[in-house]
């Protein structure tokens, strides 16, 4: 449940925190003082949209904090992506004048998809217009695939319909465009097999002309290679010849200083050296030969695999991925081009589609049933005696949403046939139809907290007693808030706040006070008589709030 919210800078609140209780709690005071203020504090740091507007006048920036008991079911969600798991779980949203938003989830930074994540599992808000989007069919698919507990499967339809279109379009594709895929498949096909006629391997071309570098420069080679070991080994005078004598010297000088220890290595080590550099030398010498023919073949190759890569205008090293490509083009073609295959493809995908539209079919009719059985014994208790709620499920082509269209009917009095509901109904049957689905729904939610933001609208007089007593009952299961202007309402709450404007200097604030019981009579009793209060107000408050 909701503990605690601390406001500061935002609107027209300057700072206030609001304690809250278990059951049912209802926010009242006068129209403008700032009621449905909280609720968007509230939705702000439950991760809504927000800019520079929600910034108090002058103020540099408007920080939200919205304090909860976590429920053992969050504990996953908070572990898998590191929030700290604590007594309390703390929500907070920092706005600054520049625009920029912040988010942290007990104290650690976060995304605001994650403070919506973690909001819709904490939080159900009902907004005062609500009642409106009732009109849209849309809205009325979503209550009730919402209600019945099944949108995920909803969304399976919803992508399973997707995956089937585009099955069906890509063989419509394939089947208008055949001859252009032929002449593409052939021209590929060419291609390939040029290069396969080449058949340049990967590094091949690096290795090749490394030969050709070789074979075309093989009497420089061997010239240079024999003056070399003769100036290391033949010559008089030679490297080796000089380091073995100064080796020699330096040793028979180490018996009188062992300083020249680290001399004597050095030359030690290039004589060594240079009897190393001779053997390979050597063995160089006896594999190096002047290849007429293999420098020819390699000439050759040199001028097929240019030719190619003219042909194809890339780089010669550039050819063994050129086949790659060319390969993997030929083999889409292929597949985009194989009718049967494609067909295939779209009636698996439309099995399964239908497969699930079908479980979701059976779905909407079961909860359609019990949606249209409490919504109409709830309008017998909101002034519509003999009214009828109906929830009409109408088989049609299929579509994303499903194998039918979802529309609410309703017939306001006894005798009369139900019809659509934004035909027939008038504004306050609208109001009390909408109260009553969402009493409804909330009575199924999982969330501890449940928000009605003026739900009450359009109701008044015995309704409003009974919508009290509906949402009295309601807080029995859940923690549920109320901004209400019906004292037929406040008086059912079991905690009771006051938003009222105060005024100081030029600048105009919202102020949230916790009502005692003096203060909850006095409230009422405005709620019933307006400005001016009399003892009869006081007294019928009195009367109401000791009903509630």
């Amino acid at each position: 449940m909701l503990r605690t919210l601390h406001i500061r800078d935002f609107v027209i609140v300057d700072q206030a925190e609001i304690l809250f209780e278990t059951g049912f709690t209802v926010f009242s005071g006068e129209t403008g003082a700032g009621k449905s203020i909280l609720i968007d504090a509230l939705s702000l740091a439950l991760g809504a949209r927000g800019d520079t507007t929600v910034l108090r006048e002058g103020a540099r920036r408007t920080d939200i904090s919205a304090v909860f008991d976590p429920p053992e079911s969050l504990h996953p969600w908070l572990q898998e992506r590191e929030f700290d798991i604590d007594d309390a779980l703390v929500l907070r949203r920092v706005i600054d004048n520049q625009g920029r938003s912040r988010a942290f989830i007990n104290g650690v930074p976060a995304t605001l998809a994650q403070l919506r994540d973690l909001g819709e599992q904490l939080v159900d808000i009902h907004g005062q217009h609500a009642h409106q989007s009732l009109l849209k069919t849309a809205s009325q698919r979503d209550l009730l695939d919402a209600q019945g507990g099944y949108l995920p499967l909803a969304r399976q339809v919803q992508q399973a319909w997707q995956q089937w279109q585009h099955a069906e379009k890509t063989l419509a594709a394939a089947q208008q465009n055949a001859a252009v895929l032929q002449e593409e498949r052939e021209r590929l096909e060419w291609q390939l097999s040029e290069l396969d006629r080449l058949a340049l391997k990967e590094g091949e071309w690096d290795a090749i002309t490394n030969d050709h570098n070789r074979l075309a420069h093989a009497q420089a080679l061997l010239d240079g290679a024999t003056q070399a070991m003769a100036a290391l080994s033949e010559d008089e005078g030679s490297a080796q010849h000089a380091l073995g004598t100064a080796s020699h010297q330096i040793r028979q000088l180490l018996r009188h200083d062992t300083q020249l220890q680290g001399v004597y290595e050095t030359i030690e080590s290039a004589r060594i050296a240079s009897s190393e550099a001779v053997s390979d030398l050597n063995s160089y010498l006896d594999k190096l030969e002047l290849d007429p023919a293999g420098l020819e073949r390699a000439e050759q190759r040199l001028s097929a695999v240019f030719d190619m890569a003219r042909k194809f205008k890339v780089e010669p090293p550039e050819l063994p991925a050129l086949h790659q490509s060319w390969s993997k083009q030929l083999a889409d073609s292929q597949n985009a081009g194989n009718i049967e295959a494609l067909a295939k493809v779209a009636q698996e995908t439309a099995g399964q589609y239908q497969a699930v539209a079908a479980q979701l079919s059976q779905a909407r009719q079961t909860t359609s049933r019990k949606l249209t059985e409490q919504v109409t014994d709830a309008m017998q208790t909101l002034a519509m005696k003999g009214g009828v709620f109906d929830v009409r499920l109408t088989p049609g082509e299929p579509s994303a949403h499903g194998n039918e269209s979802v529309e609410f009917l309703v017939a306001g009095h006894a005798g009369t046939r139900p019809k659509p509901l934004a035909k027939v109904a008038s504004g306050g049957e609208l109001a009390r139809i909408s109260l009553a689905l969402s009493v409804i729904a909330s009575q199924a939610a999982r969330v501890p907290t449940l928000i009605f933001d003026e739900v009450d609208t359009g109701v008044g007089g015995a309704v409003a007693e009974v919508v009290g007593r509906l949402l009295r009952k309601l807080g029995e299961r859940h923690q549920v808030l109320c901004v209400t202007h019906l004292p037929q309402v406040a008086a059912r709450g079991s905690q009771h706040y006051e938003v009222k404007k105060s005024t100081s200097g030029s600048s105009t604030l919202s102020v949230i006070e916790a009502l005692d019981e003096h203060g909850r009579v006095n409230e009422v009793a405005r709620m019933l008589g307006g400005l001016k209060i009399t003892d009869t107000t006081r007294q019928h408050a009195r009367e109401m709030l000791l009903a509630g």
